[in-house]
């Protein structure tokens, strides 16, 4: 058994979290803690506040007794507001608090562009356009172009919780352009892992999403690869068939 480990802000598409161990297979356990957001914001200062120490700290001692191995903290905007190295030292306190091996979705990003083998990439953020620019940046920092950012104007991640598949593939599709290998959706508040093949087969390219992307992570931290294609192109680059 796998044991993998989540600091999710508040309560918005948590649901996505045990939908995914469903698909992983029966071998790997997906453990969640909350964590206090604070204010409910979308503004820089309010996503700081929502990453700080004393908020992540709080919920490790319920993932080192539930026995994880790794832990990711399962926020975009809560990190890549920090910038690169902001957003490194984040990483680091974590694991030494920890006591475990640490990352957060906006360094999964990176990785998973690296492990699909795509640079250049669409942003489909429902953030606003300063946030947006600054996961934008985020990439860039870690090697990928950006082609283009399209923000929706959500201000709050309760909005983003609230959206559909009909306001997802609006924004997939808005965002989207012939010169991008693939698609982000940064947001781990956004509803995504039910629709990631049919989007992948709407935009014909790979869609990375913030939680898809968050369990990936967590799982190349504890050194385990899983063929899943019901998650997308990026569970696929392994062999159906584990050893």
């Amino acid at each position: 058994m796998t044991a993998l480990g989540f600091l999710y802000p508040g309560h918005s598409a948590e649901d996505d979290y045990p939908r995914i161990e469903q698909l992983l297979g029966s071998d790997i356990r997906v453990d969640l803690v909350h964590t206090d957001i604070g204010e409910d914001a979308y503004r820089v200062d309010a996503l700081r506040g929502t990453g700080s120490p004393e908020r992540l700290a709080a919920g490790l001692e319920e993932l080192r007794l539930a026995g994880v191995e790794a832990v990711v903290w399962a926020c975009s905007g809560g990190s890549f507001v920090l910038g690169w190295d902001g957003a490194h030292e984040q990483v680091r306190g974590i694991a030494l608090a920890a006591g475990m091996p640490a990352s957060s979705t906006s360094f999964a990003f990176v990785h998973a562009l690296q492990e699909i083998e795509v640079r250049r990439v669409a942003v489909a953020a429902t953030y606003p356009d300063d946030v947006a620019r600054l996961f934008a940046d985020f990439l860039r920092a870690g090697g990928a172009e950006v082609t283009g950012v399209h923000s929706s104007g959500t201000v709050t991640a309760a909005e983003a919780g609230a959206w559909g598949e009909r306001e997802l593939f609006a924004l997939a599709r808005a965002a989207d352009s012939p010169d991008a290998q693939a698609l982000l959706l940064p947001d781990t508040a956004l509803h995504t892992v039910a629709h990631i093949p049919a989007l992948e087969k709407d935009l014909g390219k790979p869609v990375l999403t913030a939680n898809q992307v968050t369990v990936w992570e967590c799982l190349r931290l504890t050194d385990r690869r899983v063929n899943a294609p019901e998650l997308g192109a990026l569970f696929t680059r392994e062999p159906v068939v584990q050893v």
